[in-house]
């Protein structure tokens, strides 16, 4: 029996290394399409407190391979600062599984497995792992991830990295629908770091799917993020736009 809570421990007792979370992350959701294709694009720009700011972009291609898997490759690009040119940062791999049937019990259940390649070898891999959790209550739907991350291979080791996401949605019109989001990262996962160097990020979202005709469809989703703690970007902007066919 696949048991995610015990990869997530196993993972905490490995030797592991500091990462950064993207200002182009989205919040992941439980559910797989079987059969799903999709072209997908995001991005963002976010600027902590006395740092250049910092830019992500990334290019995927995803297929839903079963009724319970979707996997997805991307590939990543970075600028920062002044910067004009966007460099190619990294390749990475998602996986996402559906541990429970949609709607089965309060709350669906899923897990992601993630791996990613940087383009500085100096970086080392990074793997990103984590429960994926949704329910509804009435119109508003719920999620909440927590995410450990570690790199390994790096040539600075740290600790293995907690991170979460959470986003409320109240579904209106397929069309438009909106919402609220938050990202952050605490520290090691285990020792929690001081609340002034830990990052917490809130605000803004909105939400849409517009049908295309012959299963095919472009979703989206944007959402405008103000710092909620001294150690987080002023602000993000982030958004997500995919084609599914």
């Amino acid at each position: 029996m696949y048991r995610p809570a015990a990869h997530v421990a196993a993972l905490a007792l490995l030797p592991v290394y500091a990462s950064a979370f993207s200002p182009a992350d989205y919040v992941f959701t439980p559910s797989v399409t079987y059969g799903e294709r999709e072209i997908d694009f995001k991005g963002g720009g976010s600027r902590k407190p006395g740092e250049d700011r910092l830019r992500a972009w990334s290019l995927g291609f995803g297929y839903g391979v079963t009724q319970h898997w979707f996997t997805e490759f991307y590939r990543k690009y970075e600028s920062a600062g002044s910067q004009s040119i966007t460099k190619f940062d990294a390749w990475e791999w998602e996986n996402k599984l559906q541990l429970t049937e949609t709607g089965q019990y309060p709350v669906d259940v899923g897990f992601l497995v993630e791996m990613e390649r940087p383009q500085d070898r100096s970086e080392g891999n990074e793997l990103r792992i984590g429960p994926l959790f949704q329910t509804e209550v009435g119109k508003v739907q719920l999620n909440g991830n927590l995410l450990f991350e570690r790199q390994f291979h790096a040539d600075t080791p740290q600790h293995t990295e907690l991170g979460y996401q959470w986003q409320a949605k109240y579904r209106s019109k397929p069309g438009f629908e909106f919402g609220v989001q938050g990202f952050g990262e605490v520290g090691p996962w285990n020792h929690w770091d001081p609340a002034d160097r830990q990052s917490h990020r809130l605000g803004p979202a909105v939400f849409g799917k517009l049908p295309l005709g012959n299963h095919q469809a472009v979703r989206y989703n944007a959402a405008w993020l103000i710092g909620a703690s001294s150690a987080a970007p002023n602000h993000d902007f982030r958004f997500q736009v995919e084609f599914e066919f």
